[in-house]
């Protein structure tokens, strides 16, 4: 083939993705000089990477089958504006072979390998047999053709328990289980299948043998049209939930220098079994002895980042240059390893509630200046609505530093430092988790979060008398900014009054939202006026003053001066002070909030999603726990079980149905006692 038809310089770069990665393909595309194109949907049309581009194209309503997985709008998106090339950044249709070549037929440079590499490497069954012949070291499994029920069957009493059951085609986890024993076969594989049905059209299913306490290793691989390949050393994936990435970090804190050389050079033999153009990545389970190639991934992921920054290397420009049909601009043994990067996904989703995804409007959105080594890729702002339609990832925080130890006290102080509003994130978990012992000490393993969630999801510590007295100045401050208008006032000053001593009472409950917070009320009174003033907290009194400064406050509490980071939104307060994060809820002065909520025995639909199995019948005895129906929600698939021991009385839904948030879908009764 004319490799002019595939690489040439072009002007115009249409990124056909949205979020984090559409922003960063963007940022890097404009300092290159070239102007771009951004695609949305119809719940997209306010979304950051539409205002960053320099042109944006209306795909179609908000289901991404209906607006980014359509190839023939995404192509037309790109004639109506001048495109000369597509970047398809990660997920969607990235690793799309029919994409990208559609994209070739439409004369359009697609930034990413031929469709014929990711034919070869894109199927994690093909792939698995590609290197089996280079030479490639493999996990034992099964990877071929025939997908009936005897032949799965089959494999796995040849493989033994326990296995892996994948989708052949895609990633991010879905569509996969682990299976111990017979029983789990069947319904593990129904399930997958669906789930990778819906993810990514393809319901081919591969078998490979389970390595307990694993760790997940991948290399990062970039190769040009003149027959350079080069491996950018490697990531530790490890830490993982639900097969999906919490936490990456570069290079591997497990690997010696030895072990290092040996897997990349693995890398490289796998990426050059088909002359491989482009950044992909190959990735390895080792069960720490020894490493195994599990698949390639045909485009850039999401952790990026923490090789650029120990390398120096933006490999999104690197991408663009390579679909230029330049040469890369470094030889292999002039890449250097610079200190070490730590990422963290930040995510709308609620930790305590089995990490079930949260959406909404961001009505606070502060996260730290990029300095320090700390960088910051995001894809949402202040006002941003959050769609139950795609995922639900906000951000990347990332941090660099001369050492592994450094990089983690700065990544946790990046995420100390962050506050989002409007929606639960998993900010509080990812900081829970980079300071586990266990994980400073990297003894980990590929399920460490699910045997420790209970630890790392567990309840913040109460509120001390520090806590309480900030609460309360966070308060006051905020009252100080709505009379800023009137800078002659005397109320300016706080505690004037034209004579004598007042009281306030404040409480305060641990938690947010109305109605919610748990545990009793904590109590402080302000005493102001004539004098000082003072909070009362239990039995001591005592003296305190406020110095408000960005992001917060100075609180000096009996001559103690303390800085505190703060925001306070409505009757809702985060407090950062040098005793960790706190989440309080005031307490309505005037008593107009209803301590009632809905409670956990109504199986109703916790966010805005699809039926798409129902599990149990209408009449049987369940236990608690027992499944009741699943439903997709933003690409993954949620179980609603049993609240507890009891009989199911109706089914109000069918498989297919579209659900909104608070629907009653089925009931359960207690069992007579």
């Amino acid at each position: 083939m004319d490799r002019s038809k595939l690489y040439r310089r072009f002007r115009t770069l249409l990124i056909a993705n949205r979020g984090e990665i559409a922003c960063r393909v963007i940022r890097t595309a404009r300092t290159m000089g070239l102007r771009t194109v951004a695609v949305y949907s119809e719940a997209d049309c306010d979304a950051m990477h539409v205002a960053l581009a320099d042109e944006a194209v209306l795909l179609g309503p908000a289901r991404a089958r209906d607006s980014y997985l359509n190839v023939e709008r995404l192509i037309e998106a790109a004639r109506k504006t001048g495109a000369e090339a597509v970047h398809p950044g990660y997920g969607f249709l990235s690793e799309n072979a029919d994409f990208a070549r559609a994209c070739l037929d439409a004369g359009l440079v697609f930034v990413g390998p031929t469709a014929a590499m990711m034919n070869a490497m894109g199927s994690k069954s093909g792939s698995k047999a590609l290197m089996e012949k280079a030479g490639v070291p493999l996990v034992p499994g099964y990877h071929g053709e025939a997908q009936d029920e005897a032949t799965l069957w089959k494999a796995t009493e040849k493989i033994g328990f326990p296995i892996l059951v994948k989708a052949s085609a895609g990633g991010g986890g879905r569509g996969m289980r682990i299976v111990r024993s017979a029983a789990e076969l069947e319904p593990a594989i129904i399930s997958a299948k669906r789930e990778a049905k819906a993810a990514f059209g393809d319901d081919r299913m591969l078998i490979e043998k389970y390595v307990d306490n694993p760790r997940h290793i991948e290399v990062q691989v970039i190769g040009d049209s003149h027959g350079n390949l080069l491996s950018l050393f490697e990531r530790e994936c490890t830490l993982q939930r639900r097969h999906q990435k919490v936490i990456e970090e570069a290079p591997s804190p497990t690997l010696n220098p030895a072990q290092r050389e040996a897997v990349c050079a693995a890398a490289r033999k796998a990426a050059g079994a088909v002359n491989y153009v482009g950044a992909g990545t190959i990735e390895f389970v080792s069960d720490g002895k020894d490493v195994f190639f599990i698949e390639m991934n045909t485009r850039l992921q999401v952790e990026h980042p923490v090789t650029e920054l120990i390398t120096g290397i933006d490999l999104v420009e690197w991408q663009l240059r390579v679909a230029f049909g330049e040469a890369l601009p470094l030889k292999q043994d002039e890449i250097r390893l610079n200190g070490h990067a730590v990422e963290a996904r930040v995510y709308a989703e609620n930790p305590t509630r089995n990490f079930m995804p949260s959406v909404g409007r961001i009505s606070t959105w502060r996260l730290p200046a990029e300095t320090g080594g700390l960088r910051i890729d995001s894809g949402y702002r202040e006002g941003d609505s959050v769609s139950p339609y795609y995922d639900a990832m906000l951000a990347k925080m990332i941090a660099w530093a001369p050492t592994r130890d450094v990089a983690i006290e700065r990544l946790n102080r990046g995420l100390e430092d962050s506050d989002v509003r409007g929606i639960v994130t998993n900010i509080p978990f990812l900081s829970a988790l980079i300071t586990h012992p266990k994980v400073r000490a990297n003894a980990i393993d590929t399920g460490f979060i699910e045997r420790e969630l209970a630890v790392l999801t567990s309840a913040a510590p109460a509120p001390s008398e520090l806590e309480l007295c900030a609460a309360v100045a966070a308060v006051i401050n905020d009252e100080r900014k709505a009379v800023q208008a009137e800078p002659q006032s005397p109320w300016q000053t706080f505690g004037w009054m034209p004579v004598g001593r007042r009281q306030r009472s404040f409480s305060f409950r641990v938690g947010h939202g109305v109605g919610v917070g748990h545990g009793p009320e904590l109590k402080v009174t302000l005493n102001y006026g004539s004098g000082p003033s003072t909070l009362v907290v239990g039995e001591r009194e005592l003296a305190f003053a406020i110095a408000p400064r960005d992001g917060g406050f100075d609180l000096t509490l009996d001559g103690v001066k303390s800085q505190v980071a703060a925001v306070i939104d409505g009757h809702e307060l985060y407090l950062r002070t040098r005793n960790g994060r706190f989440d309080l809820h005031w307490v309505d002065p005037f008593g107009g909030e209803s301590e009632e909520h809905v409670g956990e025995d109504k199986i109703t639909a916790p966010l805005p999603g699809t039926v798409v199995a129902l599990l149990a019948e209408a009449g049987a005895t369940l236990e608690k726990g027992a499944p009741i129906l699943t439903l997709e929600v933003m690409k993954m698939e949620q179980t609603l079980r049993a609240p507890f021991a009891g009989v199911l009385t109706a089914i109000k839904c069918k498989v297919g149905d579209i659900v909104q948030e608070g629907v009653e879908l089925a009931v359960v009764e207690p069992l007579a006692e």
